[in-house]
Parts: structure tokens; sequence; C-alpha cells
């Protein structure tokens, strides 16, 4: 089993909205939710700190997500209580809390928070010379999916001494940066004000979720490190929050990567919210994604991988032999397959993503 970065992981959210005891076993998680009738994915969690060892996981991104934009209180196709807040200051203080979880957690040896090239490297060499696993600390690197808590982009600097390191400007409807999946527009003045901001702190651009004229706009006037954490291909699967060729292009021609995200609704366009079940989904359709985004490139330079588990959902909304983040790597062989060497899969899976977030990163703070 080879090593592989997660680009996109909602660890907080499970720990600050649901309660889950993510450096429990799987099973453990997943047992103490018996009986449990208020979310759908309860008892089918895929995602805890020692399956992630497990899988060889040696850093993710993971997010602070809240949300509080004049869509979220408004549309109720987009409400959601344990994310949406009326004021900026109720989504600000959902940051916090789940910012202070990721603390307590690297106080324990559980996680480390990688702020810096130099703290990427040494941990990645941890990692490289462990004889095992167990017991290592997972490498984290925050980011924000959705700007809306961000009060303003004069309070940027705030958020780089959390060690925020990217930000994705929205997440699903208007938000207070940009519109995001499910509604047209493009960036707010804040979302233009927000960029340089960020492109003097050196924080990356995930254009994940934003609108498409929002990502046209955003491509334009940031000239920052870019990429997509967690997005698939609209050629694929026609829906808003896919990515068309002509953006795949655009993070291309950037040396951007993309992640390949795991989501049923994302992965085939034959899968029906609330209606499907996994057994219909191999997880081989996961893999026509980067295909498509090889072929566009000429290479496996730009392919990576995010699978957004646990992002509000559970193994009811996944390949059916994904019953744990361990099971991604079910891919190798479906890769090797498919004719890619061993080299372009390592890539895939670690190598690409490695090479943007040491290129990425700040030498030291």
């Amino acid at each position: 089993m080879r090593k592989m970065i997660d680009a996109h992981l909602d660890l907080a959210m499970n720990l600050v909205f649901y309660d889950r005891d993510i450096t429990a076993s799987l099973a453990d998680m997943n047992a103490a939710e018996e009986g449990f009738s208020d979310q759908k994915f309860r008892t089918r969690g895929t995602v805890t700190l020692p399956e992630m060892r497990q899988a060889q996981i040696p850093v993710c991104l993971a997010t602070l997500l809240a949300r509080s934009g004049p869509e979220h209180r408004r549309a109720p196709s987009y409400r959601r209580s344990d994310l949406d807040f009326p004021l900026v200051s109720g989504a600000y203080a959902s940051c916090w809390a789940q910012r202070s979880h990721y603390h307590e957690l690297e106080q324990r040896g559980e996680i480390r928070q990688l702020r810096t090239r130099q703290d990427l490297e040494s941990h990645w060499q941890q990692w490289k010379v462990a004889e095992g696993t167990e017991g290592l600390p997972v490498g984290v690197i925050l980011s924000v999916e959705g700007a809306d808590p961000i009060h303003s982009p004069e309070t940027l600097d705030e958020w780089f001494d959390w060690g925020v390191r990217a930000i994705g400007l929205a997440h699903y409807g208007q938000g207070r940066y940009a519109a995001g999946t499910g509604t047209p527009g493009g960036l707010t003045d804040l979302g233009r004000s927000l960029l340089p901001e960020m492109s003097r702190l050196g924080i990356a651009l995930d254009v994940t979720h934003l609108a498409d004229d929002a990502m046209a706009e955003a491509f334009d006037l940031y000239e920052g490190p870019v990429w997509a954490s967690h997005h698939n291909c609209r050629a694929l699967v026609d829906w808003d929050r896919q990515l068309t060729d002509g953006q795949i292009t655009r993070l291309i021609e950037r040396d951007g990567v993309i992640g390949l995200a795991f989501d049923a609704v994302m992965l085939h366009p034959s899968w029906e919210r609330g209606v499907s079940q996994p057994e219909s989904l191999p997880i081989e359709w996961a893999a026509d994604h980067v295909d498509h985004i090889c072929q566009l490139a000429g290479s496996t330079r730009h392919c990576g991988i995010g699978t957004d588990l646990d992002g509000g959902y559970g193994s009811e909304q996944t390949p059916r032999e994904l019953k744990s983040i361990q099971d991604v790597h079910r891919l190798e062989e479906i890769f090797s397959k498919r004719g890619y060497t061993d080299e372009d899969i390592d890539a895939i899976f670690w190598g690409n993503w490695l090479r943007k977030l040491l290129d990425s990163l700040p030498e030291s703070i």
C-alpha cells in the first residue's frame, strides 16, 4: 500500500457538528452511533485518524467550514442548521471551535499541524523512515471551505496565524465573497478584495465550489497558487459542481492539481440522491475522471486525491467497495490495469500534492 495525500477532509465538522470521536477505531466510532437517526450517514462513517494511519495518509488538508450569506438565510434548498449562521460572528465562532478541536488533537499527539515547507518536509521524512504508522501524528494543513466566516479581507492575517494555508471562496449557494455551487454569479466586492490579501500571505486559492463566472474571474485576478481540492469532471457528470474541460485546462495551465472526490453523485450520472444504492456504483468509475483529466493534460501531473469522505454523507453514498478510506487504494490495481505506471500512480496518490504543497507553503514563519 503506497502513501496517499488527501486534499479534502471535514475532520472538525465531524467532531463539532456530529460529536464523532475520530480518534477511535472506525468500528468503534460507527458502533457508538447505533440507534442514532438524526443523520442518514450514522453508523456508516469511513474516516477516523487510526483508519487514516492504516491507509498510509501522512498528510491531509482539513477544513474549517461555516456559512453566513444572504442565500443561506432565505433558500431552503441550501439551508443547513449545522453550517448556516445569520451573523458572520456566528460562523466565525464555529470556525474558532473547529480550530480549537484541531489544537486539542495536536496537544494529544494525534495530529501535527503543518504551517510551513519545513514542517511538511520534516513530517514527511518522519513517516518515510517509520517502521509502522501506529502512533504517528497525521499531518494537517488547514483550509477554509467557503470564506463567509472571514469578517473582512483586513482580518486575514489572523486566519494565517491559525495556520490556514488555502481558502475556497464559496460553498453551496450565494456567499459573502462569491457565488457557489447551484447559484450563478461572480465574485463580490469582498471576494475581489480578499484575493490580493491571500496573494500577499501566500494562501492558495481552492476553486472548488465556485460558480462558473466566479471561477473565471478568480483565475483572472489571482496570481498565487491554485488548485481544486475535491472536484470531478462535468464532461462525465453534467452539473455545475463539476469542472468543465475549459476549467480543467486553466488549472493545468497554472500547474494546479485536481483532487478526485468520492461522493457518488459526482461520479456517475446514473446516481439519484435518496434513490440509488452503493451496489449500483463500482469504484472503477472514479478512475474515469482521472483518465479524462490525464487526456486533457497529456500526463498524470495534475491529478490527485481529495476524497471528501464523511463530508455530510457516509458509505450509503460512496462506491460499493468503499467502506473505509483505506478502500481508496483499490484504485491502484485499477490504474495499473489501465496502463498507468507505478510512477504515474505514485503521482496521483501523493506525488502531485506533495509537489504542489511544497511549492505553496511558506519556507518558514
